[in-house]
């Protein structure tokens, strides 16, 4: 399941890319003819992201609501303009076959890469993901071709003709003069009115890349702890913060050394703190790289190493069995919340 950073990073790939133009929408495979028909003509103003999910605004007080949930994905085609804040490279996107993040240190100091863009940029540094979870190819000028962002985000061929046949189960279809993006397998696609917006985004908990003030970190914090559920349950649970998905709930237990059944209200309150903040710098790498990062303290061979593959990446996240990186221990899989749970019996104790 596509967690908060991807979809803040698609939401940004809209906001370059949509946003001002006047977009024809319509449903490939039927299901969303009757929304499609709503959108359709009308100039979009607006991109958003709220953790899993993500809203785009029309004109006419109309607005698209969207959720990916276990299988969704948005494929972009046509003349691509990735997102400078968050691309990694010089040059036209796709213009190699390097898919790489350019970074000068590994550590990045205390902060989400500190000094940005990526505290580069240093040629000799860029490393590749080649399983695709990394999408930041390249930015500049924009040339004809695929990008599919969902949790993995690749680069596909480049284009014969423009608008592209539509490849499988298209849900919807939002097409500009340049540029199509064909949403498949979501959970959510509907088209809802302000009110109707404001009502879903009051149901979710807070995301800190929209509000890190202490207001939003007050409301995580005091959803957690008047809670006698377990902070493992509580941390994908949407409506106590945004965004978690199942790789970061592993990772931001294991870097507390918080045992995943221990209850919210039982979790001293400065943990729950340090565990917001946390969420606040992850979330924020994984906007910028493209990739799940979660490890610290790594030279710059090892930094490269994660960079390129996620099993060098991750503290627990898919290591059952293994030896805990720290201790030793043999890593637990168990299931919590009908999810996967990975984590570290004595480490997290």
């Amino acid at each position: 399941m596509p967690e908060g950073h991807s979809v803040h990073r698609i939401t940004r790939q809209f906001d370059r890319n949509y946003v001002g133009h006047v977009v024809r929408a319509s449903s490939p495979q039927g299901r969303f003819a009757a929304g499609a028909a709503e959108l359709d003509g009308r100039r979009m103003l607006d991109a958003r992201a709220v953790g899993k999910q993500m809203f785009l605004e029309f004109d006419g007080d109309v607005w698209l609501r969207v959720h990916l949930g276990m299988y969704g994905a948005w494929d972009f085609a046509g003349e691509i303009l990735m997102d400078a804040t968050i691309a990694s490279a010089n040059g036209r996107m796709g213009q190699t076959n390097q898919r790489g993040t350019v970074l000068e240190h590994p550590a990045l100091e205390g902060t989400a890469l500190e000094g940005s863009a990526f505290d580069g940029p240093n040629p000799d540094a860029v490393v590749f993901d080649a399983a695709g979870e990394n999408s930041l190819h390249s930015i500049g000028a924009p040339r004809r071709t695929r990008l599919r962002m969902s949790e993995s985000e690749k680069e596909g061929n480049g284009l014969d003709a423009f608008p592209p046949e539509p490849i499988g189960q298209v849900r919807v279809r939002l097409l500009t003069d340049t540029i199509c993006a064909d949403l498949r397998g979501p959970t959510a696609c509907e088209v809802l009115d302000p009110v109707q917006v404001e009502a879903v985004i009051a149901k979710l908990g807070p995301d800190p890349l929209l509000d890190g003030g202490p207001e939003a970190e007050h409301r995580f914090v005091d959803a957690v702890r008047r809670r006698n559920v377990a902070i493992g349950l509580l941390l994908m649970d949407q409506s106590v913060v945004s965004g978690i998905g199942n790789v970061y709930r592993a990772e931001l237990l294991f870097r507390a050394g918080l045992n995943p059944h221990t209850p919210g209200r039982k979790v001293p309150e400065e943990t729950v703190r340090e565990l917001w903040h946390d969420w606040s710098r992850l979330l924020r790498i994984g906007v910028e790289t493209g990739q799940m990062m979660t490890m610290d303290d790594l030279d710059p061979e090892a930094y490269r190493a994660a960079m390129a593959s996620r099993d060098d990446r991750h503290w627990v996240y898919k290591r059952e069995g293994l030896p805990c990186r720290v201790c030793g221990t043999h890593i637990v899989l168990e299931e919590m919340g009908g999810r996967k749970l990975y984590w570290c019996p004595k480490d997290q104790a």
